[in-house]
């Protein structure tokens, strides 16, 4: 193979004087003829652009390569986790991307989550202390329970979603966020259904009498969180989540992200999330209308439709997007979910004890005009 210097040299024999002119070679000590100015690092020589053999144009390295010599005949392509500087005359270290604790937007998670954990904790503390009033036990208090851990734990895994992604890290996002949800939305059912449950009950010498209590709430709770754990370990038995290093989704950048594994296995999980919510949110819808004593069911309507307009919004919003904004918008989608069914739920009953404590008896609670003076 010829020397690439000898070969440049041989590009560059002299021209006529018309042709070509004197540039002083500082590395020769001696004037040379040329009809092309010399090609700096980060670009390579292009010749076959003249008529005269002397004569060749100089060219930017391409996307990826460099040059760190003058006069190069070719570029160099720099490794997987490298990229060229500015001037393209050497190679320096891709960044590596994911949603790191120090990311402004990582900040706002952090403290919408603390917050959010300080107010479910502060609400829980509520309805420990008024635990045998009216409005606490009218709504079946070991559900609210289940449902307000299963709300905290909720905006605790949210920290499993920032900083750099690691197997473990990958299996319990999914994994946490799935069951636990799936925890708080059958709670949700099995407090509709003891609404409506209830309604009948008060009927004389009404069959439903004997499904009051908490054996069937609990039955309720149990049945449909097991089948989200079963679709979860069949996921990990076959294809579990994993940390994937991407190096070609941006030029520049190395993407640090998880892989689902298993595609059809997570969005099993997300669709038997939605069937849950979509069953809670009918059955709610249907059972709106009874009294005002068992009124819980219209918020319970108003908190799925808030559930499901935000995970409805973020399948687009997660297809769309790449690297750590994907996972933004799984931690955006899980705080505003959380804090619907928070709200929805647990507010209107906490204003009524703070600041309506003449509403919180058994008289008023079961008189639907005085609920709302």
């Amino acid at each position: 193979m010829n020397n690439p210097d000898e070969t440049r040299k041989s590009l560059l024999r002299p021209c006529t004087a018309k042709q070509c002119r004197y540039t002083r070679r500082e590395d020769l000590h001696q004037l040379e003829s040329r009809c092309s100015e010399v090609c700096l690092p980060g670009n390579r020589i292009k010749p076959g652009s003249s008529i005269h053999p002397c004569c060749y144009d100089c060219v930017p390295c391409s996307e990826g390569e460099i040059s760190n010599q003058t006069d190069r005949e070719s570029c160099m392509k720099c490794r997987d986790d490298e990229w060229p500087n500015e001037k393209k005359d050497r190679c320096i270290p891709k960044l590596l991307e994911f949603l790191s604790y120090t990311d402004g937007i990582s900040k706002v998670f952090i403290t919408a989550s603390s917050l959010l954990c300080i107010v479910t904790l502060f609400i829980m503390g509520i309805f420990i202390s008024y635990l045998n009033t009216p409005i606490v036990k009218a709504n079946n208090r070991n559900l609210s329970f289940v449902l307000l851990v299963s709300i905290f734990l909720s905006f605790t895994c949210v920290f499993l979603f920032l900083g750099q992604p690691l197997d473990i890290t990958c299996i319990l996002r999914v994994m946490t966020f799935g069951v636990i949800f799936s925890i708080a939305v059958s709670s949700l059912l099995a407090k509709t259904i003891m609404v409506y449950i209830a309604f009948k009950a008060t009927k004389p010498g009404s069959y439903w009498r004997k499904w009051i209590g908490s054996k069937l709430s609990n039955s309720i709770v149990s049945l449909c969180s097991s089948v989200q754990v079963i679709i979860c370990l069949i996921w990990l038995s076959t294809s579990h989540p994993f940390k994937e290093i991407d190096t070609h989704s941006y030029q520049d950048k190395i993407v640090i992200q998880c892989n689902e594994g298993s595609v059809i296995g997570f969005y099993s999980v997300l669709g038997y999330m939605g069937f849950l919510a979509a069953v809670s949110f009918l059955l709610a819808f249907m059972v709106r209308t009874l009294p005002d004593s068992f009124n819980e069911a219209k918020y319970i309507t108003f908190s799925m439709l808030v559930f499901c307009s935000a995970w409805i919004a973020m399948i687009p919003a997660y297809l769309s997007t790449k690297g750590k904004y994907m996972v933004a918008v799984e931690v955006v989608a899980i705080l505003a979910s959380s804090a619907g069914l928070l709200s929805c739920i647990f507010l209107p009953k906490c204003f009524i004890i703070l600041f309506k404590p003449k509403l919180n008896t058994q008289s008023c609670l079961l008189d639907r005009k005085n609920i709302y003076k």
